[in-house]
């Protein structure tokens, strides 16, 4: 899932050097972090939160498969 988050926001961005995404897992859920930089927060989030929303929804969709829940947070530095 960190693999297919990162190529969605490095192709969304201006700046695709500074796109961080990592990923923490525990027993119900893995969690993805996107870090951007703070001129690119917009574009990944876009107007009302649409762009944030289909990358969940691909994330959701990619890890159907998955027996745990994939949640994707954009954090900011």
């Amino acid at each position: 899932m960190k693999e297919l988050v990162e190529v969605i926001a490095k192709s969304l961005v201006e700046n695709p050097d500074k796109v961080v995404v990592t990923q923490k897992e525990d027993d119900k859920a893995i969690v993805v972090e996107l870090k951007v930089a703070q001129s690119d927060m917009g574009k990944v989030i876009g107007k009302q939160g649409r762009i944030a929303k289909a990358i969940r929804s691909v994330v959701k969709a990619a890890s159907a498969k998955e027996t745990k829940k994939v949640l994707v947070d954009i954090v900011q530095e």
